[in-house]
């Protein structure tokens, strides 16, 4: 019964998907940022799906459980802050700059050399976000179906690159207010059940206002900083945040629905792990025997409430990896090989470069994507290290570019390079990353252990902003930048296929 209902949840969310990729119409400009004309309602569900993944549900669970409400609840709530941000700061004028990826701003402020290093560093980063997702939907497969990881992950990639592969932003859009819809029903249920039928109750210094662990290093503050920091900041250069800004129709509609996803976000998350609390302290659930929220749900819940909830995980989890695959192939379309925008104007039959080569990229980027789910089989570890290491090198060219004038490509490179080789070498030879073993690439050494876990991205941080300002210093942006700006102007929105000859004069 679990599963028939799960599967026909899912069922229905990507029927919704395929049906809305007609709206595409054959244009580059509707399948990446949906013609620019979506309202508050679609936007606000969008950006909330996709900060409210199986990330900040499942891993938020399991951290919460271990370490305390900040180690995991800091997960949703760094995105909720990352969004408050944005609308507060950032999406007006994002949205007004009309452009198609995040990367085109790099190239618009820095040059072609910049957009090209941004590029690959957010391909990467956000192949690490989608493998989290990837890998809750494996595990919940994996638990309640039986089938093995590996097949799960496969099985979950697969569904969403059906509907994401046709419809790009508007089946991104459409299927996140279903997905949304069903996660919100799905927190209020199993917040009223769990408290009617066990309670809530917190151990001892596990709790939200058990401040210690936000003040004190034995309690994990160092980490708990760090998550929030590194999502709340550096996921202000989440190429699927911005994607999804850079489709409402105004920058009012974008900002709004910035305060709106960071609302329902915040509440959500906070839900979330407040039953993971409560379900260690009177359930005595521990990770050991899997994600909590996972044995939670199929040992002691009723079935119509496990297939509720199960629905919204995979919901959310397909709603980012989708907006993920999607954005990060238009990256590596559009800004690493220059495919550009073509759309016919007096000729039938020509195919838009952009829309066509965004597609074919889709398939490399979610092997990509597989591949590191199939490697490192965690959930919210992953979503904070993608966006660690965006907050170590793009976060400052992008806030410093966009309000400051002095610094230039120099900067921007000096920024990127220190921040992200500091950030690395603290990586490799830190033991533990935010709290468990460093399982990916770990070199043995006696000058760092485990209590220095999570200072290495204030680090990354630090050594980016002090590059940049160090290089804008001693070279400002010359003339020939501010008139690579002025010659690029904004990206292209329209490009004739072949212009008809002008009649003789």
């Amino acid at each position: 019964m679990i599963i028939a209902g799960v599967g026909l949840s899912v069922l229905a969310v990507v029927l919704v998907g395929i049906f809305v990729a007609r709206k595409v119409d054959g244009d580059s400009a509707n399948y990446l940022v949906a013609g620019r004309r979506l309202g508050v309602p679609l936007v606000a569900a969008s950006l909330m799906a996709a900060a409210v993944d199986s990330n900040a549900t499942v891993g938020n669970t399991d951290l919460t459980a271990s370490f305390g409400f900040w180690a995991g609840a800091s997960l949703a709530l760094g995105l909720a802050i990352c969004l408050l941000l944005t609308g507060l700061f950032l999406a007006k004028p994002m949205n007004r700059m009309k452009l198609f990826t995040l990367a085109d701003f790099y190239r618009l402020r820095y040059g072609r050399g910049v957009e090209v290093a941004s590029s690959i560093f957010m391909i990467f980063a956000f192949a690490i976000l989608m493998a989290g997702n990837l890998v809750a939907c494996g595990f919940l497969l994996e638990r309640f179906l039986g089938l093995d990881y590996t097949v799960g992950v496969l099985v979950a990639v697969g569904l969403v690159l059906v509907y994401t592969i046709g419809g790009g932003m508007f089946s991104d859009a459409y299927t996140a207010a279903i997905q949304i819809v069903i996660t919100i029903v799905a927190t209020a249920s199993l917040v009223v059940w769990f408290g009617m039928t066990y309670g809530f109750e917190v151990a001892e210094g596990m709790g939200p206002f058990d401040f210690e662990q936000l003040t004190q290093t034995s309690a994990g503050a160092p980490i708990n900083w760090a998550t929030l920091i590194a999502l709340g900041i550096g996921d202000i250069v989440a190429i699927d945040f911005m994607q999804r800004i850079f489709a409402a129709r105004s920058p009012e509609t974008a900002q709004k629905s910035c305060f709106t996803g960071a609302a329902g976000t915040a509440v959500i998350g906070v839900a979330f792990a407040m039953v993971a609390l409560s379900a260690s302290s009177v359930l005595g659930l521990t990770t050991d025997a899997g994600p909590i929220l996972f044995q939670l749900l199929d040992d002691y819940a009723p079935a119509g409430l496990t297939v509720l909830v199960l629905s919204g995980i995979v919901a959310a989890s397909f709603s980012t990896a989708s907006g993920a695959i999607l954005a990060t192939s238009a990256v590596a379309v559009r800004n690493i090989f220059g495919v550009r925008r073509v759309v016919s104007v007096k000729e039938e039959g020509v195919r838009d470069p952009l829309l066509l080569w965004t597609r074919v990229a889709m398939i490399p980027i979610v092997v990509l994507g597989v591949s590191v789910a199939l490697k490192v089989a965690q959930t919210g570890i992953l979503l904070t290290l993608a966006f660690d290491l965006m907050l170590a090198g793009l976060l400052v060219p992008f806030i410093l570019g966009l309000f400051w004038k002095r610094g230039g490509t120099r900067a921007a490179v000096a920024a990127l390079v220190v921040g992200v080789t500091v950030r690395l070498v603290l990586f490799v030879l830190t033991p533990t990353v935010y709290g468990v073993p460093n399982d990916v690439w770990y070199i043995p050494n006696d000058l760092i252990d485990a209590s220095f876990d999570g200072w290495p991205t204030f680090w990354g941080f630090g050594a980016s902003l002090i590059a940049y300002l160090v290089a804008a210093a001693i070279w400002p942006r010359t003339v020939s930048e501010e008139a690579w700006s002025i010659a690029d102007g904004m990206p292209d929105e329209t490009i004739p296929a072949r212009r008809e000859p002008e009649p003789a004069l």
